[in-house]
């Protein structure tokens, strides 16, 4: 799948740039030729980043792991994992660490996510029986991040904030539903692929209690006033995450370990993980930026537009369309596309809000396949692509209709 794809971004975007070369562009080329190296530098940006950000929480959670408490939390989601993951014995390492991934995940801790989930998919690797193609619990994993369920879209208040929204949060409860519906679709999706019993009733029992504390925790949020609540969303963000590492540090001392040795330890392993991306990073992101530089998702806007005219519906929504086409591709992009429909059309224009409610309820789905399965050399990824992909039509669906419902 992975192999189809890479060689499908070259191809339309070569086509792209033929129809924009015989329609008398002929930049084009170099454009797309300048594209390939504005990529592979970025990649290598990024990975400073990441080289810095794994060594620093991979040391972190090792503590953690020695002082059992990634041990604690796979027993106690034994009985779930079970019926969603069934090749994951009982008590495995994988199951806390993914917990403790969709945790930070949902808080909007992304620096703290990341190495967690590539510590959590290194694990399940060891459980892998192929050293090339995806697991079921693999599978299930990526979709379920890159579904992307966030209960504090913190950096989207930011940008709002940046551009001087009157009320930075306003799209707090669009985007919480629009998340929500996108982790329901992948989780679902990947279920019927893999002939999960999602309703099994010790299923249920994991999850309905996770959707009534949801549900109360957007009820007291939605007392709150819009300055309040962005104070009260940075605030638990920053405690969280240094709560985390405290509790990480106290623990480790309570249980005897010797906490600096074993971050050095676990250091020494982030940046090891952190190496050995980079090539499958440079190759996606170099096949993003030439797709985005030939044009085909201008031209894949443009048709869209004419489609929703023809069928008489509103277009506003089409305005926020580009965010939408590059989010599964580039964050950077999706961020850049954001703020420019911020610009051109005004930060609590219809078409922004659909923009921010989009860019908080979906995932860059192709960097975290290529940064999560580069990360153990899978290069099948089975259903993974497929499904991940409908979790984020779902996620920019579902902002399209909570947006019109909120501000329609």
């Amino acid at each position: 799948m992975l192999n189809g794809l890479w060689l499908s971004f070259f191809l339309v975007s070569c086509v792209a740039g033929i129809v924009r070369w015989w329609g008398g562009d002929p930049d084009v080329w170099a454009a797309m030729v300048e594209s390939l190296f504005t990529m592979a530098k970025l990649s290598v940006d990024i990975m400073l980043l990441l080289f810095g950000t794994l060594t620093l929480w991979l040391g972190f959670l090792k503590i953690a792991e020695q002082a059992g408490l990634v041990d604690t939390l796979a027993r106690l989601l034994g009985p779930l994992f079970a019926k969603l993951m069934p090749e994951v014995p009982r008590g495995h390492p994988a199951l806390g660490l993914i917990t403790l991934n969709f945790a930070a995940n949902g808080l909007g801790l992304d620096n703290a996510a990341t190495p967690i989930g590539l510590k959590a998919m290194r694990s399940l690797q060891e459980l892998n029986p192929s050293d090339s193609s995806a697991s079921n619990a693999q599978i299930l994993f990526l979709v379920l991040n890159a579904s992307s369920l966030t209960l504090l879209p913190v950096s989207i208040f930011m940008y709002r904030a940046q551009q001087g929204a009157a009320d930075p949060t306003l799209v707090f409860l669009p985007i919480l539903l629009a998340t929500s519906a996108s982790s329901l679709v992948g989780l679902l999706t990947v279920a019927f692929m893999q002939r999960l019993r999602i309703w099994h009733p010790v299923v249920l029992a994991y999850l309905v209690p996770c959707a009534l504390l949801l549900g109360l925790f957007m009820a007291f949020l939605a007392t709150l006033s819009a300055t309040a609540l962005a104070g009260f969303s940075s605030l638990l963000g920053n405690l969280t995450l240094f709560g985390i590492i405290i509790s990480f540090m106290l623990l480790g001392m309570a249980r005897k370990v010797p906490v600096y040795e074993t971050f050095v330890e676990g250091a020494k392993e982030g940046f090891q993980v952190a190496k050995d991306l980079l090539p499958y990073l440079i190759a996606m992101l170099c096949a993003v930026g030439v797709l985005r530089a030939s044009g085909a998702l201008e031209f894949g806007l443009t048709g869209i537009r004419w489609l929703v005219e023809w069928l008489q519906w509103d277009t506003r929504f089409v305005d926020a369309l580009p965010t939408a086409l590059v989010k599964p591709f580039s964050g950077s992009a999706a961020r850049a596309m954001l703020i420019e429909t911020m610009q051109s059309q005004g930060v609590d224009s219809f078409a922004a809000l659909v923009a921010a409610t989009i860019q908080g309820s979906t995932e860059t789905t192709f960097y975290v396949l290529a940064v999560y399965f580069g990360a153990v050399g899978i290069k099948r990824a089975r259903h993974a692509v497929g499904c991940a992909l409908l979790a984020e039509l779902a996620g920019v669906l579902a902002a399209i209709a909570v947006c019109y419902w909120f501000f329609g």
